[in-house]
Formats: C-alpha cells, structure tokens, sequence
C-alpha cells in the first residue's frame, strides 16, 4: 500500500514564514515534544481543524438515495467558508454541483495543496456531466502538478476527450516544474504531431524544459521553429536562450547571444547569468539582493481532521531524535559527508555539523519515517529553497529506507528515489 503525504497550509500561515508540510492518511497518536532546549529543534503546535472529514475518495450515498435523485443545494456559503468536506458530504447524499461549484472545490484543494481532497473532488467530477469540460480538467491537472503528484495530472490528460493549448501547456509545465525534462518534451512532440498550434507560453515553457535537460541544440531548434507559427519572441524567448546556455556551462555563447539580441535585453539577462555564475560579476556591479529576513522554519504536518505545527525552535520528541540519529550513522556509511558551508552561524564544526541535522526537511522526513507504514511515500512543501547538503543528504535517505521523497521547494518539485533527484542536481 502506498500512502501518499500531501501538502497543507493553514489559512493564517504567512508566505514569508519558512515551512515544511505534510499530510499523514488516518494519522493518529501525535503527541507535543518535551525534550531539550536548542534552538535548532522543533515541536509540533496544534492549529485549528481544517474540517476535512473522512478522507475517502468514492462518494457516498445515504440509504433512502439513488445516483439519479440530486438535490438542488446552494453550496456558495460553505464554499466561501472554505468547507470542502460539508460539500463534499452533501455531494455524496445526492446534492447537485454544478459548473461553478466543482471549479470553487478545485480552487479550494489548489489553494490548501491537498491531493487527498482533491482526488475526492475528482471522482464527483468524473461522475457528473461535468467530467469532460476542458477547462474544469485544466484545473485538476494544474491542482495535481501543484500537488507534486504528475502520474495523476498525465491520467487526466490522457482521457479528455477534449484538449486546448492550455492543457498542453500545463502538462509541459508540469514535467518541467517537476524535474522531468524529457517527458515535457515528448509532450511537445506529441502536440505537434496531432495539429496543435502552440502559443507564446508553449514556446517558453519549452525552452525551459531544454534548459533542464541541457538540450542546448534543441532549445535553439525551437527557438528558430517560432517563426514557423508567426510568434514573435518576447523578451520571457530570449532569456530562455540564455538560461540554456548557462545551464549547460556554455557562458561565452550566452553573452554572444545576448550582444546579438535585436531587443533590448536591459539588466534582466546579465542578471540571469550572474545567478548561474557569480564569478562573472563585476566586483563593483553586484546585483542586487533583497533584504535578509530573519525566519524560522516551519514545519505543519496534515491529518485526518487537523493541522499539527513544528517550529525549528522547540523541542521535538526523542522519538525523533533517535530516528534521524540512526538515519544520520547509515547515511555516513553510505558516503554522506556533511557540508558545513550551508550553516551561517559561527559556531565550531562539530556543531555545524549538529545543526544540519535538524534543517526542517530533514526533521519532517524523520517524522513521517516513525509515522508512516514502510515504503509510502512522503511529500513534503517548504517555502525556502532547499540548502545543496539537505539536497544530497535526502538523495541518499531515499535509497536507504526505500522510499520515494517529495519535497517542494520554492522553486520546483524534487522526486528522491533510489539515491537520484529528478532535477538532476541541479535546481
């Protein structure tokens, strides 16, 4: 059995608060961290319950019901509430959704990251008149690519019975954003091999995926191909050439690429280089960094009917400790060396190496690990971008306990399993 962990986020969470999540199926005995005092752990803190109910995905109907006698229900204060598992209820006893209604829903799951909702949302949908509708597909395939989960975003491209060139390009996106170049580009193949006229947005979701697989040729390729459609490239064209060739290494033709451009590329390019390389910065034209805020990580573990909080800053149950202090030994045996340029504080390097333990990711791992049967796979959202140690230490766990592991950082989605990530290491 495979137990998918999904992303939640409490209403009142802060976009500029760091946190992890994760959503444990029928979770139970979660019990406050006691122990310890560093500053560098954490604790679970209860939130209010999201009132999500029963987690089953097949609607229910009451006795005294068939699937042909619907009730006419006006869903909207629930809706606005934020009450999907009221909805969800009234569905199963026979109440109508109409158009609006299931667009409201997916809106609602996308915005809570919840796969479980969302896939409960998906079966009434394809159960009702509804399940066809292009648009109202695009959704749930932009809810599961949101949701790191693009095996099932695929499934429900595969069957529209009708696409636009949205779909196509949430589905190109999607691979793209979840580290699965190739796949993206076949998609591209496929669109253009039924007929499908791409747009502007096609084309630069395309250089991206070129991009992440290092297909300089082929970026170049389709960058040349626009013309045969009568697109014009926009500046997002352009520096979507550049990115492919600083991925691949290929600077001096990326700068040769820009001094040719017939737009005004501006800083936007120069800038896009420097990030790929900091060494071809001038020292006295540095660009310019936003303001570092002082944050602490967040970790909110999703359940059954609530949302357990963890903050790096209190304790956690040794429970914990104990799990990632063994994961911790194998994954030194297993070659993992900790690399201490990613802690900022000045300490000495025993405690660097300490502190690298207890980076929220790692911690949500090692919770979902004494949480959760063998072999589910966790799923994990964190609103920083993940440190290159926590990257290669997560690489080497998920070989070790044989699972798949699914973190969200703030800029992609990264599938750990068998010892490999699907960026490539490169994110």
């Amino acid at each position: 059995m495979e137990l998918k962990l999904q992303a939640s986020m409490a209403s009142s969470s802060s976009s500029s608060t760091p946190f992890c999540t994760y959503a444990i199926h029928h979770a139970t005995n979660l019990h406050p961290r006691q122990n310890g005092t560093n500053n560098s752990r954490f604790t679970p803190r209860k939130t209010q319950p999201l009132r999500m109910g029963n987690p089953s995905i097949q609607p229910k109907l009451n006795h005294h019901q068939t699937p042909h006698q619907h009730k006419n229900v006006n869903f909207a204060h629930f809706l606005q509430e934020g009450n999907v598992n009221q909805v969800l209820e009234l569905m199963g006893q026979g109440a109508f959704a109409d158009y609006s209604d299931f667009l409201s829903l997916l809106k609602l799951c996308e915005d809570l990251k919840s796969l479980e909702l969302g896939k409960r949302v998906h079966e009434f949908l394809r159960r009702s008149k509804f399940g066809g509708n292009v648009e109202l597909c695009n959704r749930l395939i932009g809810l599961y690519v949101k949701c790191g989960s693009v095996k099932d975003a695929r499934k429900v491209f595969d069957k529209m019975p009708d696409r636009n060139v949205g779909s196509w390009n949430l589905m190109i996106g999607g691979y793209n954003v979840n580290g699965l170049g190739i796949d993206g580009l076949l998609v591209f193949k496929q669109m253009r091999q039924q007929g499908i006229v791409p747009d502007e947005e096609t084309f630069a979701l395309v250089l991206a995926v070129c991009a992440l697989v290092d297909g300089v040729e082929e970026g170049l390729m389709q960058f040349e191909s626009m013309k045969e459609y009568g697109i014009v490239p926009g500046m997002e064209h352009y520096l979507g050439v550049v990115n492919i060739f600083g991925c691949a290494g290929r600077l001096n033709e990326a700068h040769e690429f820009i001094e040719n451009m017939p737009i005004e590329a501006g800083d936007c390019a120069d800038e896009l280089l420097t990030v790929i390389d900091p060494s071809k910065a001038a020292a006295d034209d540095k660009v310019p960094l936003p303001q570092r805020k002082k944050q602490s990580a967040i970790n909110m573990m999703e359940e059954k009917n609530r949302v357990s909080e963890y903050r790096c800053n209190m304790p956690y149950e040794e429970e914990d400790d104990e799990k990632l202090r063994g994961l911790t030994g194998q994954m030194r045996e297993a070659g993992y060396v900790p690399d201490t340029r990613y802690v900022l504080h000045d300490i000495d390097e025993e405690e660097k190496e300490k502190a690298l333990q207890y980076h929220s990711e790692c911690l949500a791992i090692a919770y979902g690990l004494i949480s959760t049967p063998p072999r589910t796979t966790l799923r994990i959202i964190k609103n920083l971008r993940i440190c290159g140690d926590c990257h290669n230490a997560i690489k080497i766990m998920s070989k070790i306990v044989g699972r798949e592991l699914i973190v969200r950082d703030n800029k992609r989605f990264h599938h750990f399993k068998d010892g490999k990530c699907s960026c490539g290491d490169y994110w």
